[in-house]
C-alpha cells in the first residue's frame, strides 16, 4: 500500500486482473486466520476446511457467514494478534444491539489511512482542501478517526467538529471556512435550515462538497434522493455519498461522477445475497457480506453487515472498472411490512428530507396485526401550515404507504433521538421485539 499504489486511485484495467488480486489476498487472509485467529481456527477445524485447498472465488461461498451474535459471543475469540499489538480498540456503534469491541494494530491502523485516503482521492479531495469533519472522534468511534488519518495521509486541512453540538458546528464552519463537509446529512440538512432561519445563505458559505456519512443520499438509479436534492439545494454543492462500517473497517466512496460508492479491491472482497445466503444478480438488492482484506487485529470472513444493497459492474462514468455499491436502502433487521407494501425507514426519510419546515423526525413501529405493521412517524415542526396530513399523504405518495403522523417540537425530536449512551441519532424505534435500534 504505498503511494505508486495509491496513485492509481482504485483504477484497474479489467474486471479480471482484480478478481485475480482478490484471489491471492483471499487465499492468504484465509491462511491468516487459519493460524492466528482462534474463532476461525476453531471453526475451520469443525468443518474440515484447510486454507491450502482454497483455489478459486466460487469457493468462499462454501464457507460459513459471521454474523454480529457470533462476534459478540465470542468476542475474545476474534483477536488474531499479541494484546501487546493493539493500538488503537474500536467499538461498533450498537445500532442494532449491544457494541462489540474490535481491535487494531499498528498495521491496521495504517491500512485504515490508505482505505480513506484512496477513497477521498477519487471523490475529487486535494491536499489544498479545508475539510470540517462531522464525525466523533472519541467514545471509541471508528468514523471521526477513520477520516482524520485518511484526511492526514491526503495532507489536507482537518476541521474535528465532531457531530454533537450543532451550535458549535455552524460557528467552526462560519469561522474556519472549511470548502468540504463531512457529516450525517440530515443533520447537515438541519444546520443549513437553521442558517436560513437566522438569515443566513448557507450557499454563500463557500461549501464546494458535502460527503455523506451514515445516510443514504441516493435512490436505487444513483439520481439524488429528495434528501440529497434538498442538501445540494441548500448548500450549493456537490453531494457524494461513502459508506462503511467498523466490522469492515473500508469504505465505498462516491468518486466525482457519483455513480455509486467504488469497492477498494485490495480491502475488501463483497457478495450480495438473498435472506437464505444465496448470491443475487448484479443490480438486484440483498445483504452486504464483507470479507475485508489484509487486516491483521480483527481479521473478518463473510461477515453479514445487515444492510441491504445492490452491486453495480458496468464501468463507471469517472472509467473506473471497479465494481461500485448502491446505496443502502435500508437494515434487513428493519423491514417493516404495511399493507402489502415492503418498506424501509429509509425511504421515510427521504420523503420527509424534500418537506420544507420538517426539522427531524423518529419512526415508531409495532405489530398489532399479524404480516402487517404499524408505523408511526414522529416529526418535528414549527412550522404552522404544515399539518400531519399533508405530510402522511407526501410520505405516501413517496413510499405507498400512508403512515400515522404526529408533529412535536423540533426540540422534542432532538431529546428522543440524541443519546448519550448512543454514537448516532436514534431514528427508529422498533417495539415488535421490544428493542431500540
Amino acid at each position: 500500500m504505498n503511494t505508486a499504489t495509491e496513485q492509481r486511485q482504485l483504477d484497474y484495467a479489467c474486471l479480471a486482473e482484480q478478481q485475480t488480486l482478490q484471489l491471492h489476498l483471499l487465499k492468504q487472509h484465509l491462511h491468516y486466520l487459519e493460524q492466528y485467529s482462534p474463532y476461525y481456527r476453531n471453526l475451520f477445524g469443525k468443518i474440515g476446511f484447510n486454507s491450502a485447498d482454497f483455489s478459486n472465488l466460487a469457493q468462499l461461498a462454501e464457507l460459513p457467514f459471521t454474523t454480529k451474535s457470533e462476534l459478540g459471543a465470542h468476542n475474545p475469540d476474534f483477536l488474531a494478534v499479541d494484546p501487546a499489538e493493539v493500538v488503537d480498540i474500536c467499538e461498533t456503534s450498537g445500532t442494532t444491539g449491544e457494541p462489540v469491541t474490535l481491535w487494531q494494530n499498528e498495521h491496521d491502523l495504517q491500512r485504515l489511512a490508505y482505505n480513506e485516503c484512496v477513497s477521498f482521492r477519487a471523490a475529487g479531495l486535494k491536499a489544498t482542501d479545508r475539510i470540517l469533519v462531522g464525525a466523533a472522534l472519541d467514545r471509541v468511534f471508528i468514523a471521526g478517526l477513520a477520516y482524520f488519518l485518511g484526511l492526514r495521509r491526503l495532507g489536507a486541512t482537518v476541521i474535528r467538529a465532531g457531530s454533537g453540538q450543532p451550535a458549535l458546528v455552524a460557528e467552526l464552519i462560519r469561522r474556519q471556512r472549511p470548502n468540504v463537509l463531512i457529516g450525517v446529512p440530515s443533520l447537515l440538512l438541519t444546520l443549513a435550515r437553521q442558517y436560513r432561519e437566522r438569515g443566513d445563505d448557507p450557499a454563500a458559505l463557500g461549501i464546494e462538497k458535502v460527503i455523506c456519512i451514515g445516510e443514504p443520499v441516493r435512490k436505487q438509479t444513483l439520481e439524488l434522493s429528495p434528501l440529497g436534492e434538498a442538501l445540494q439545494q441548500q448548500w450549493g454543492a456537490q453531494i457524494l455519498g461513502t459508506y462503511a462500517s467498523t466490522e469492515m473497517a473500508t469504505a465505498f466512496t462516491d468518486c466525482t461522477s457519483a455513480c455509486g460508492g467504488h469497492v477498494v479491491p485490495e480491502l475488501v472482497y463483497v457478495e450480495i445475497v438473498d435472506a437464505e445466503g444465496n448470491a443475487v444478480p448484479h443490480g438486484c438488492v440483498g445483504e452486504v457480506v464483507a470479507t475485508p482484506l489484509q487486516n491483521q487485529a480483527t481479521p473478518l470472513l463473510r461477515y453479514r453487515t445487515g444492510d441491504m444493497a445492490s452491486m453495480h459492474i458496468e464501468p463507471c462514468l469517472c472509467g473506473r472498472l471497479t465494481p461500485r455499491l448502491g446505496p443502502i436502502v435500508g437494515r434487513r433487521a428493519q423491514m417493516l411490512k404495511c399493507r402489502g407494501t415492503t418498506l424501509f425507514p429509509a425511504a421515510i426519510d427521504n420523503a420527509l428530507a424534500g418537506i420544507e419546515g420538517v426539522m427531524g423526525h423518529y419512526v415508531e413501529v409495532r405489530n398489532d396485526y399479524d404480516l402487517c405493521d404499524r408505523v408511526r412517524v414522529v416529526v418535528g415542526c414549527r412550522d404552522s401550515t404544515l399539518s400531519a396530513e399533508f405530510i402522511a399523504g407526501r410520505i405516501g405518495a413517496c413510499t405507498r404507504v400512508k403512515p400515522e403522523v404526529v408533529l412535536v417540537s423540533p426540540l422534542e425530536i432532538q431529546r428522543m433521538i440524541l443519546r448519550p449512551e448512543k454514537r448516532k441519532p436514534v431514528t427508529f424505534f422498533d417495539y415488535r421485539s421490544d428493542t431500540t435500534i
